[in-house]
């Protein structure tokens, strides 16, 4: 516990200013969450006990059909949208009689994949504990109705935090604002995509085919954490991403490692080798060009940056670092910068199940994020050429005798589908609005001119909408990983921000 304690005390020096509210929807929200804490998170569990990977259609459609009902059960009109081939957005309208302006709110249904044997408790099976489970923190039943919850308590399944959270957040923001009979100066829209962590494929697709029925004003992206301090994150831009899957090859069989050690090459220290090769010591990317043609952060950009909290020595204890990558820059800085990332690895077995092999193959997954600028496809073709210049003969199908026997070294790259990077100008007037806004319901808010993960930007390349991130996830949250979970209060600070937000 006591390596929380500095960033739990950072995390409580700004608390404070948040509950300063002066948004009157935000606050009429709280009241309504305040009186409905049981009723919300039984709604918040039904939806994530439907499993949600992207691939499995069947679960995607269920769940697309449940968050329409939970529309129309609202009166909110709603629709599912698709594509040959594609999972169905989650389409809704509220049609405001007199706007001169239509705001969308955009998060996704669907899951990373899982492998349920890492999960402490089953990924689909939402529970509560009192706390973290790496603290040991028990499980404990859910309060009895008219109970309130600590706001410390954690929720736990997969997409408990990305992204069915800002979902139910929008949802009961609704209850909350019609109940004090609040009006809305805005249309509102909502596109709830199902394939965001399969790489959006249909996803521009969709909005190309229906462009009227997307178009707006300003796209919030709901999905994401809020900053380590707690306080309320905006961002305006993520970082794209080019993905790309190496496997490096040694006999055509595993050979015993005793009779041809020293004779037969080893593919995964071949593999260790031209990773070692990508980056230096310090955390710089060695692919030649890697960094050409960045464009630069604007001046507004560059202040937010220097104005955003430094948590760097707090974040080395909570996560047990005794080093990072690019020191001394700090982590605000270095997300703003592309990186290379060994995602994975993998070559024979290891552990119990180890042999005394020289395995056949060795595999890794690199992803690289891109900064503003840069082009995927550009950057998979200069990691390609550097890994040529290891000595490496590139095929891009699987590798036959003849090939493998005609050349030292071989790699097979497979490339995976890219993202351009986006930035929204934070000194437009949408931009300023909505920062304003935020503030008035959260107090103090943090500014990023990018946020450090990748999403989607249809919305500004097919429909021409500037996008802004609104999280509301705890960091700490295991996105993407195993015991996904959800700090309780940033579900109740979530439905504030919503309430927040609709009414602009």
């Amino acid at each position: 516990m006591g390596r929380y304690l500095i960033l739990a005390g950072l995390c409580a020096a700004f608390a404070g200013p948040a509950l300063a509210q002066n948004n009157t929807a935000a606050l009429a929200a709280r009241q309504w969450r305040q009186n409905h804490e049981r009723a919300i998170i039984d709604e918040f569990f039904s939806l994530l006990s439907i499993p949600n990977i992207a691939r499995d259609k069947t679960d995607i459609q269920r769940n697309a059909d449940v968050i329409k009902g939970m529309l129309e059960k609202r009166g909110i009109p709603s629709k599912l949208v698709s594509v040959p081939g594609s999972n169905p957005v989650v389409f809704g309208e509220i049609k405001t009689p007199g706007a001169t302006r239509t705001i969308v709110f955009y998060a996704h249904y669907d899951g990373q994949p899982l492998d349920p044997k890492e999960w402490s408790t089953p990924p689909f099976q939402p529970l509560l504990r009192s706390g973290k489970v790496e603290d040991k923190a028990p499980v404990i039943p859910l309060p009895e109705p008219g109970t309130s919850f600590d706001p410390e308590w954690r929720i736990y399944a997969r997409s408990s935090g990305d992204d069915k959270a800002p979902i139910i957040a929008i949802l009961t923001a609704i209850d909350a604002i019609r109940a004090a009979g609040l009006q809305m100066k805005s249309s509102i829209k909502f596109a709830f995509e199902g394939e965001e962590e399969a790489g959006s494929p249909n996803f521009a697709k969709i909005l190309a085919a229906n462009k009227d029925l997307f178009s707006g004003d300003v796209w919030l992206n709901c999905d994401g954490p809020i900053h380590q301090t707690r306080r309320q994150l905006l961002v305006f831009g993520a970082r794209g991403i080019s993905t790309v899957d190496i496997t490096v090859y040694g006999a055509r069989i595993e050979l015993h490692s005793g009779h041809y050690g020293n004779w037969a090459p080893n593919p995964a220290m071949l593999l260790a080798k031209l990773l070692a090769s990508m980056k230096d010591d310090g955390g710089r990317v060695l692919i030649d060009h890697f960094y050409d043609g960045i464009e630069p952060l604007s001046e507004i950009e560059k202040m937010a940056i220097a104005e955003t909290p430094v948590v760097d020595e707090e974040l080395m204890r909570e996560f047990w670092l005794g080093a990072t990558e690019n020191a001394p820059k700090h982590l605000a800085e270095l997300i703003m910068m592309p990186s290379l990332n060994i995602r994975g690895m993998s070559s024979s077995r290891t552990g119990l199940q180890a042999s005394n092999v020289i395995p056949a193959s060795a595999t890794a997954t690199i992803d690289m994020r891109l900064v503003k600028g840069m082009d995927p496809t550009q950057t998979a073709n200069r990691l390609i050429d550097h890994i040529r210049k290891q000595g490496y003969f590139v095929v891009e199908s699987e590798p036959d005798e003849s090939v493998r026997g005609s050349h030292p070294k071989v790699a097979l790259i497979v490339r995976h589908q890219g993202e351009r990077a986006y930035r929204t100008s934070m000194d437009i007037s949408v931009s300023q609005e909505v920062i304003r806004t935020v503030e008035s319901a959260r107090g103090p808010t943090v500014k990023m001119p990018s946020s450090g993960a990748t999403s989607p930007d249809a919305a500004g390349e097919v429909l021409g909408i500037p996008n802004i991130g609104v999280p509301i996830a705890n960091h700490d949250d295991n996105q993407h990983s195993y015991n996904e979970n959800l700090r309780v209060q940033n579900l109740w600070d979530g439905i504030e921000l919503m309430a927040a937000l609709l009414t602009i």
